[in-house]
């Protein structure tokens, strides 16, 4: 069983930077790939971020690309995102997520609101 605990949304200005984190429970982590999804009010949920299992491999929605930074600490079972020059757009619900073969596994989520 794989739990996924999102911490380190809140409030940010315009232009200003938030760190979110997931934090993992479970022996697999280490193993999987992760990513960061969001979804603002009235919105699907969409892709952010993505990092390969050894932090080798990351990608990007084009909408973040340049401003956010996606890593892993495969010995803390955590997950970061890196949020500089923040948007009003970027105001959504954080979710991060495991993929584990065909499954997915995802956290509860964490606000980021950005006010100007």
């Amino acid at each position: 069983q794989v739990e996924l605990v999102e911490s380190g949304g809140g409030l940010g200005q315009v232009g200003g930077l938030l760190r979110p984190s997931c934090a993992a429970s479970g022996r697999h982590f280490s193993y999987n790939n992760m990513g960061w999804f969001r979804q603002a009010p009235g919105k699907e949920r969409e892709f952010v971020a993505g990092i390969s299992w050894n932090g080798s491999n990351t990608k990007y929605a084009d909408s973040v690309k340049g401003r956010f930074t996606i890593s892993r600490d495969n010995g803390e079972n955590t997950v970061y995102l890196q949020m500089n020059s923040l948007k009003p757009e970027d105001t959504a619900v954080y979710y991060c997520k495991l993929e584990n073969g065909p499954y997915a596994y995802w956290g509860q989520g964490t606000q980021v609101t950005v006010s100007s």
